[in-house]
């Protein structure tokens, strides 16, 4: 049987031109993907929607932890809801 549990992979993304890498467990890169094709976005363009609004928060975590919590929202809320 697997391990349940995998470390992070790190990936290369691109918000507002520039590149940036981001390290997320396999999980969470599935559900990113997942609700990127959900909402018919890019990838680059989810994390750019998300890294926005992390910024807005009076003391913002860093873009990987925002992710993480935005998956988490959307998956306890039921969706992810982008306006």
């Amino acid at each position: 049987m697997a391990a349940p549990y995998h470390p992070p992979v790190k990936r290369s993304v691109t918000i507002a031109g520039h590149p940036t890498s981001i390290s997320l467990e396999p999980v969470f890169w599935d559900a990113l993907e997942a609700e990127a094709a959900r909402h018919a976005l890019p990838i680059n363009a989810l994390v750019a929607r998300i890294d926005v609004e992390r910024m807005e928060a009076e003391d913002p975590p860093n873009l990987t932890s925002a992710i993480r919590q935005w998956l988490w929202r959307g998956q306890r809320a039921g969706e992810n809801g982008l306006d």
